[in-house]
């Protein structure tokens, strides 16, 4: 009896480990780490040289576009300014009533002068004064008109005219240049860093505050760039921050950069934040899931069964058990996953395949050979990923 149980055995072929190839939902994801970026950083400088006086605002502050940040001292631009005030009064108060009083002055000299001339050309017709002296007259009017317009001319310059104007814009721009001594906020957002404290002298073009502008926040994440042809923008993706480990959120692929970055052979890709994940903060640490596709109803095989599968490639080889026999058979994949794969060409549901990657290399059954299927529980098709290791900032 033993012998005849031996060689039924032997006729039947050795047991394996395998799978049977059935239908169900997979999907296909993409992992990666990153960090929590503003998509607009605005950097707070100093515009002139000046003390500072005070300092309004700290970091993690909410500001809106008019806040007050720095307060500068500058004594030199207060005296401009002050100058520049005095020079329009005195001009207003004291050169103006001045000039007024000399067009009235030259109008009655005018006056006075039109009256001597017309008497001294009546007694002329008549003959009682010389010829030279109705010419004096004549020029004494002419040089009088000459003196009224210019004092015409000297008071509409001072009264709304071009001095005044003069002095009007020196007395604006001396206020412009004292207001950047004021330092505010032009767009609304969320203080980052402060570079300056009071006592601290600044120059132009320091780097005084960093404002994070209000805008949907983002996750910069760089991800092997052999994940380049399963990313497309708007994919929906799930983000857990290290300090939240609990408090999943929602997220979308919002940008993928043009190039690669030859360093890391990585492309940084930007996922657009839920905006109710408002307890995520600036720089944090997220570890986010991509999901790259998905079937409802695939014919999938776990990945331990594919032979000759290469990253990138849609061609496998599966060791296929019909009658008992194991057929060599290439497939065409579709969907990657890291526990199971989507198989679009070369077998169908209820087929049995060898699970090869439980198998020595050396003992995998021969093409033809007899052998007996010892089933195996398939992975999840519906929890399996397509993953990788994270990729960490330096």
């Amino acid at each position: 009896m033993l012998l005849l149980a031996w060689l039924v055995a032997l006729l039947r072929g050795p047991v394996v480990p395998g799978y049977e190839v059935a239908t169900g939902p997979l999907v296909q994801q993409v992992v990666g780490t990153g960090r929590v970026v503003a998509p607009s950083r605005v950097q707070v400088g100093a515009e002139i040289a000046g003390l500072v006086l005070e300092r309004r605002v700290t970091d993690g502050d909410r500001v809106e576009p008019g806040d007050v940040l720095v307060v500068l001292r500058a004594a030199d631009l207060e005296a401009r300014r002050d100058e520049a005030r005095a020079a329009l009064e005195t001009l207003r108060e004291t050169e103006r009533p001045d000039a007024q009083a000399r067009l009235q002055q030259a109008r009655a000299e005018l006056a006075q002068a039109e009256r001597e001339a017309a008497r001294r050309s009546e007694l002329g017709d008549r003959q009682l004064v010389s010829r030279e002296s109705v010419e004096q007259a004549t020029q004494a009017v002419v040089a009088a008109r000459a003196a009224a317009r210019q004092a015409e001319l000297a008071v509409a310059s001072l009264d709304g005219g071009a001095r005044e104007a003069q002095a009007r814009e020196r007395l604006r721009a001396a206020e412009a240049e004292l207001a950047r001594s004021v330092i505010r906020a032009t767009v609304a957002g969320t203080v980052l860093t402060r570079d300056v404290e009071p006592g601290d002298t600044v120059n132009p073009g320091d780097l005084l505050l960093e404002i994070a502008r209000d805008a949907p926040g983002e996750i910069l994440v760089p991800l092997d760039e052999k994940n380049l042809t399963r990313l497309a923008v708007g994919q929906d993706a799930t983000c857990i921050a290290d300090a939240f480990p609990a408090r999943p959120f929602a997220a979308k692929v919002h940008h993928i950069a043009p190039g690669i970055d030859p360093s890391r052979g990585t492309v940084d890709v930007r996922l657009r934040l839920d905006p109710e994940a408002d307890f995520v903060r600036q720089d944090m640490t997220v570890t986010a899931t991509i999901l790259t596709g998905r079937r409802d109803a695939a014919l999938a095989v776990p990945n331990d069964a594919l032979l000759d599968a290469r990253d990138g490639s849609d061609q496998a080889t599966v060791l296929r058990v019909r009658g008992g026999r194991v057929q060599r058979t290439p497939v065409r994949l579709g969907l990657r996953g890291l526990a199971m794969s989507e198989v679009l060409e070369g077998l169908q549901a209820g087929d049995h395949v060898v699970a090869a990657g439980a198998l020595e290399p050396g003992s995998l059954p021969a093409d033809g050979s007899r052998v007996r299927i010892e089933g195996q529980p398939a992975p999840d098709p519906g929890a399996s990923t397509r993953g990788e290791l994270p990729v960490s900032f330096d």
